[in-house]
């Protein structure tokens, strides 16, 4: 079990609008900040890093009726004639976010920018330090990530289903069920619009990454005239995570592979082939290989998640390529990272409440078994796992009415990414592309993994998103940023 978290960890926290409170296009209505910063909890804690508590309406419909705590934080700028305002993120998952500010700053975040804005932070309603929601997982259930176990045949979608079952089962009956069916990304926006007003704020700037573009593309739909300068970076489809976007994880897996393929053939200590088509071919020996017979309690579906969740960023390869090795000569695995985190079951529980409320999942085992088979054959190296069943499938509450984004709005969105990102393809960035128009520019770069700016170090695309917080401009045109050396 030790073994599964790292994949876990690799994978999860690496994805007509309901009406609003306040209904977008609505003149701002702005009170004096009534934020009072302290210290932040243990587990967020960073230098220059301060927190909070806001309340919120648990139902937006229902505004003078139960609230909950949004956990909050805030790296300050440390130059006030430079600040212009309020950065807002999200790092993805669905996931805490409280100590991301921080996160960013290590990141090397241009100090131009941390001058430039507040780096705020949040938990999202149901995840961490905010009121939190549980489904009572045990271990097992926490240790799958993002991304449903390889489903090798139509009996392993079977089981998979029956688990799934039993966690959408288990969600229903917890002591949050009663925060069922309000945990959404649409509510989440309307959060970060109480987060807003909270802070004294007329606009805010945003700053998401993976599921948390998505939550910005939702805000700026729900709030337009509120978003002042909305980044975007690493794409999740318009439509948000649904059983779609399951799917396009096969497609980032082909995408991204053939730059492990051409770095492990470049490297002849490791034995797994002299040639990107060599490497290719250990992989699916290995694969089939672990099927048959677990090697140190790795069976197929297990290695093909750890060679995926490790090529999230180039740092990965030499993990992934001693990972192989081990494997193929039946030799103690090397180390693949740190136990379960406190709060584990939270954060998975809590993506659940979010992702399945999002969106209609199909509820028949059979077109889960009929979907794996086609994906098998389209997608062979990974396409039986993106498409094999998930929670959403048996959820009890019903899904929000999805916020539909579109065109309208001020042209203030620039979108940032890898072409070959495993866990955001291409593919879905181009989708969400389409659907905003002219209200956005997007900058792709001639990388692999997943997160842009500022972890790949490309300076073409650095220059356009710094560009782009510290004056608003963008692009004339979508930009195609080349390769660069790391």
């Amino acid at each position: 079990m030790r073994k599964t978290w790292s994949i876990a960890l690799a994978v999860a926290i690496l994805a007509a609008a309901a009406a609003a409170a306040t209904p977008a296009g609505a003149a701002s209505e702005v009170s004096p900040a009534t934020v009072k910063w302290g210290p932040c909890p243990a587990d967020a804690a960073a230098p220059g890093l301060e927190c909070s508590t806001i309340k919120v309406p648990l139902d937006y419909n229902e505004p003078g009726g139960k609230r909950i705590d949004i956990a909050i934080s805030r790296l300050a700028s440390k130059n006030p004639g430079q600040r212009r305002g309020v950065l807002l993120t999200n790092p993805g998952g669905p996931s805490a976010g409280l100590k991301f500010p921080a996160d960013l700053r290590t990141a090397k975040m241009p100090q131009a920018v941390l001058d430039s804005y507040d780096l705020i932070g949040f938990d999202p309603r149901g995840m961490g330090h905010s009121t939190p929601v549980t489904c009572d997982l045990t271990p097992e259930q926490s240790s799958v990530g993002n991304v449903p176990p390889y489903a090798r045949d139509a009996a392993d979608v079977a089981t998979r289903a029956e688990q799934s079952k039993a966690i959408a089962r288990q969600c229903a009956a917890s002591k949050s069920a009663w925060m069922l069916p309000h945990v959404s990304t649409a509510n989440t926006a309307r959060d970060m619009d109480s987060i807003r007003a909270a802070l004294g704020e007329k606009k805010i700037s945003f700053a998401g990454y993976s599921w948390g573009t998505h939550l910005g593309a939702v805000y700026a739909t729900l709030y337009p005239q509120r978003g002042d300068r909305i980044m975007l970076d690493s794409n999740v489809g318009p439509d948000g995570w649904d059983y779609a976007n399951d799917r396009l994880y096969a497609q980032g897996f082909d995408d991204r592979f053939p730059d492990f393929a051409k770095f492990a053939a470049a490297k002849p200590e490791y034995g797994l082939g002299s040639t990107p088509e060599q490497v290719t071919a250990k992989y699916f020996d290995l694969a089939a290989r672990l099927d048959k017979a677990p090697v140190r309690d790795i069976d197929g579906p297990t290695f093909r998640m750890l060679t995926y969740g490790f090529l999230f960023n180039d740092a990965g390869m030499p993990l992934v390529a001693k990972i192989w090795q081990a494997l193929d000569k039946d030799q103690p695995l090397p180390p693949m990272g740190p136990d379960a985190p406190p709060g584990i079951e939270n954060l998975v529980s809590g993506r659940y409440y979010m992702i399945c409320n999002d969106s209609r999942w199909p509820g028949s085992v059979r077109t889960y078994q009929r979907t794996v088979a086609i994906d098998r054959l389209r997608h062979p190296m990974f396409g039986a796992a993106g498409a094999n069943v998930q929670p959403c499938a048996f959820w009890s509450a019903p899904a929000s009415p999805p916020v539909r984004v579109g065109d309208r709005g001020p042209s203030n969105v620039l979108m940032l990414q890898n072409q070959r990102d495993p866990a955001t393809p291409l593919a879905g960035a181009e989708k969400l592309r389409r659907a905003f128009g002219d209200r956005a520019r997007m900058v792709t770069v001639d990388a692999g993994g997943h997160g842009v700016y500022p972890y790949v170090g490309n300076e073409c695309a650095d220059t356009a998103a710094t560009t782009f917080l510290l004056t608003g401009q963008r692009p004339k045109h979508d930009l195609a940023c080349a390769a660069e050396p790391r």
